[in-house]
């Protein structure tokens, strides 16, 4: 009799796969239900991208926002290898609402289907999907008031981490690419970035059936994009951390895109002594200053 235990695959520290397809997560985390949050005095809804596929957003918001104020806009892309997180949960909420009562910003978080259920590319796309729905209230008559009534258009910036600055990274590059207009992209902050090494990525090949899980990919590698310096927008800060493992790449991101002939500024930033994500699970000095250092950027001209 087969075992229906029997491991075919373990990519700790995010899931395993058994022999007969079924697939255990390491990381759960139960998400929070929207609305005020007392701490920071910033308010969160929730909403549908899409009700063919079911991707939905949350947006937080500045509880005193006035009633004919429009405020910067970030877009957010939670990390997780893309296969774990959420827009819902608490590391979410950590990241962004201290950004959004600091920087007086609206902030959404795209809550993309994860993978490998949804193998990628879908990640991608979805995280696509959210862009154009939120340039769908560009005119002031999109489906959610909130945005209509207090985005600035003109001012959006894109964020991620881990996984999520590879998502940012790419939508910012498609979007120089096609020459999109919906929105404009003023910034990307792309913080403590998973991009691909000299070795294949094996969970990623495995989340990602079309990728070779290589450096010739170039969602894994954009020094092999050729679409690199047209990215859309102005500026582009890279935040690493002196301990994460993916510390060099991150570096190496900044040094590739310095380097490809992209007009815009780029800026490089270290928090030293911390590791991997460290903002989204601590409140610390250093979690603080990187605060600072985002606020900084997106209100800076």
């Amino acid at each position: 009799m087969e075992n229906n235990n029997e491991i075919a695959h373990d990519f700790s520290p995010f899931f395993k796969v058994y022999k007969d397809g079924r697939i255990e997560r390491y990381m759960v985390l139960d998400d929070l239900p929207a609305g005020l949050d007392p701490e920071s005095g910033v308010l969160s809804k929730d909403v549908v991208i899409s009700a063919e596929s079911g991707v939905k957003a949350r947006i937080f918001i500045p509880e005193t926002v006035g009633s004919d104020q429009k405020l910067t806009l970030l877009v957010h892309y939670h990390g997780g290898g893309f296969c774990a997180g959420s827009a819902f949960h608490i590391l979410t909420k950590n990241v962004l609402t201290s950004i959004v009562s600091q920087g007086n910003v609206i902030a959404i978080s795209i809550d993309y289907r994860l993978a490998p259920e949804h193998p990628l590319p879908i990640a991608y796309n979805d995280s696509w999907d959210g862009l154009e729905w939120i340039a769908g209230h560009s005119n002031g008559l999109g489906p959610e008031p909130l945005l209509n009534n207090h985005v600035d258009f003109g001012k959006v910036f894109l964020t991620g981490e881990s996984a999520g600055a590879n998502i940012a990274h790419y939508l910012a590059v498609q979007a120089g690419a096609i020459g999109w207009a919906g929105l404009k992209i003023t910034g990307v902050m792309i913080v403590h970035p998973f991009f691909g090494d000299k070795e294949v990525d094996k969970m990623y090949k495995y989340l990602f059936p079309a990728s070779s899980g290589g450096d010739d990919d170039p969602k894994l590698n954009p020094a092999v994009d050729p679409n690199l310096s047209k990215m859309g927008c102005e500026k582009v800060l890279v935040c690493v951390a002196e301990t994460d493992f993916l510390r060099n790449r991150g570096e190496a991101y900044y040094k590739t895109l310095a380097g490809s002939g992209w007009a815009g500024k780029v800026e490089f930033y270290e928090t030293k002594g911390e590791d991997h994500c460290f903002h989204a699970f601590k409140r610390c000095g250093e979690t603080d200053a990187l605060t600072k250092k985002f606020v900084d950027f997106m209100i800076m001209e």
